[in-house]
């Protein structure tokens, strides 16, 4: 009788590294309001929900530096009409490494994480160790 004993290892996964986002703001919120939230906040991004509560993308100062005049355009422009960084999103038990690999070739610094629903549950920002799974992935393939 042979006796053959399996190997199997963990795959990080997108929920191993992903934090809860701290402040989320409706599509329906204008730049200008958007723009005070960040700045008092300090925040580099806010994520953004539909009218449906499911997660719309990912705001960033640089998406709002067209506003910073503060003109009247920006007091009437609601997110929802600015270009954002949009879906495809992570999920949670999507392999670590792929969505590196996929954050690196968006140039993405942080991922809004979605359920099956598309409910924003989660960021994943792109730190060293997510940085090192993706070489690691890109030297295996």
């Amino acid at each position: 009788m042979t006796l053959a004993l399996e190997h199997t290892t963990a795959t990080a996964t997108v929920g191993d590294f992903m934090h809860h986002p701290e402040l989320q703001v409706g599509d329906d919120v204008m730049a200008d309001m958007a723009m005070d939230i960040m700045q008092s906040s300090g925040a580099h991004h806010l994520l953004v929900r539909g009218e449906d509560g499911r997660c719309a993308g990912l705001l960033t100062r640089l998406h709002l530096a067209p506003f910073q005049a503060r003109s009247w355009y920006t007091e009437r422009t609601p997110v929802r009409d600015i270009v954002l960084d949009r879906a495809p999103f992570a999920t949670a038990d999507m392999p670590a490494a792929e969505a590196a690999a996929t954050m690196r070739s968006r140039g993405l610094d942080t991922w809004p994480v979605v359920d099956p629903d598309g409910h924003a549950i989660g960021l994943l920002a792109f730190t060293a160790p997510l940085a090192v799974l993706a070489t690691h992935q890109a030297y295996a393939a």
